[in-house]
């Protein structure tokens, strides 16, 4: 399998992470080749597949992922659960060595948090809703419960749609100029006139700064332009595909 994009805040030692790109697995046709999302309508054995190539490629006995709803819910895991049972969150914490946790985007910024001394690591899944609505808080508060400290931390936030590609509505800019009106340095316009572009991968680092984390590194591929390595949401509704692909994002204490 190709090596993974990483984030030189997590190469630490007693953990292993990767934010994997599209390429060495087996599904086909759209889904080509590393689709691991168990959501979309590719076979469920070649996702399986793929997702099992990652656990093996980071050292894992086992690899999980929530049943994500982009909101702000963070679980703590100690073991792994049948599909069917999984918690309905967008982030998981876990203290559990060689249970690997992920996040599954297709544009939306995953993001994975560590600390080393504690024994702690977490993925969270950051689209625009979810961290305006605290899933990068609520992913600390719980890997406090477990002992770790935020000043530890480390977080990555991964390949997301970038700014140039990501055009919103007034709407949408309304909403988090309602929340905080700083928020305006998050939003550009390519013309006076024209509508706003999101920068989605500041504003998840800003989060995770004004929360406290110790170390914030930024992975800065736009999934949207890189076809050959992402699958990208908005890119399968503007070329009008019935389905995407999901790459994962995960990170294990080894």
């Amino acid at each position: 399998m190709p090596k993974p994009l990483v984030a030189d805040c997590l190469l630490q030692r007693g953990v292993a992470h990767g934010f994997f790109r599209r390429c060495g697995g087996i599904s086909r046709g759209g889904y080509a080749s590393l689709n691991c999302g168990l959501g979309s309508k590719d076979d469920p054995a070649a996702v399986e597949e793929n997702r099992g190539r990652v656990a093996a490629f980071l050292g894992a006995d086992a690899l999980i992922t929530a049943h994500q709803v982009h909101g702000a819910t963070a679980v703590a895991a100690r073991g792994t659960w049948r599909q069917a049972e999984r918690p309905r969150a967008d982030a998981i914490v876990t203290a559990t060595p060689r249970l690997a946790v992920g996040v599954l985007t297709a544009d939306c910024a995953p993001v994975l948090l560590a600390d080393a001394a504690a024994g702690i690591v977490a993925a969270a899944h950051a689209g625009w809703r979810g961290a305006l609505s605290g899933v990068l808080e609520s992913t600390l508060a719980k890997m406090q419960e477990l002992g770790g400290r935020r000043e530890r931390v480390c977080a990555a936030v991964g390949p997301c749609i970038g700014q140039a590609a990501y055009e919103v509505g007034p709407e949408f800019e309304a909403e988090f100029l309602g929340r905080d009106a700083a928020n305006v340095r998050f939003f550009r316009r390519q013309e006076p006139l024209g509508r706003p572009h999101f920068d989605l991968a500041s504003y998840c680092e800003q989060r995770l700064l004004q929360a406290g984390v110790g170390t914030v590194g930024t992975l800065a591929s736009c999934t949207y332009a890189q076809a050959d390595d992402f699958f990208s949401y908005r890119r399968s509704r503007v070329h009008k595909q019935a389905d995407y692909g999901r790459q994962i994002s995960a990170i294990v204490l080894t």
